[in-house]
């Protein structure tokens, strides 16, 4: 057998494979505590009349091995569509095999593809491995931009104000 990496579309079948692919990823961010989602909220979001993310699933041999989280922004600068990556996660046991950089590929692809300006995500700055490869393939950081959020009771907070 191969140890050849598919790139594949999450069909409604992976929703049980995606929420576990979120949970090992919160674990390895030591951010379990912070999951809230539940199987008929993300499925509805991903698969349901109004899309809001897409995924894709990296197998080898037929085994869920990783996936990436992602959807479309929109930049004025460039007056286009972008890509922003949410979440890539690829099992620890199969690291080093090509997945992650496959996933990228194809969210590259993607991207061209639909005629996107770019692509974009965060990474946490204590994640070394993945920053390793991220400077690889040649994405640079935006050390001037500082993510901002607004959630929970703050932004309940100002949707009624």
């Amino acid at each position: 057998m191969t140890d050849t990496i598919l790139i594949r579309t999450a069909e409604p079948g992976d929703i049980d494979t995606i929420i576990q692919f979120i949970r090992d990823l919160a674990d390895y961010e030591k951010l379990a505590h912070a999951v809230n989602t539940d199987r008929d909220t993300l499925a509805r979001y991903l698969f349901g009349p109004r899309p809001m993310a897409e995924v894709l699933i990296a197998e080898r041999q037929g085994d869920a091995i990783g996936f990436a989280l992602f959807f479309h922004n929109f930049s004025t600068f460039e007056g286009r569509p972008g890509l922003y990556l949410e979440d890539l996660f690829v099992r620890p046991e199969a690291r080093g095999a090509g997945a992650g950089k496959a996933l990228l590929v194809r969210l590259a692809q993607l991207a061209v593809e639909r005629d996107c300006a770019r692509l974009e995500w965060s990474v946490l700055d204590w994640n070394e491995p993945a920053i390793a490869v991220y400077r690889a393939i040649g994405a640079v950081p935006m050390d001037e931009w500082t993510i901002q959020r607004l959630d929970g009771a703050s932004l309940q907070a100002l949707a009624r104000s």
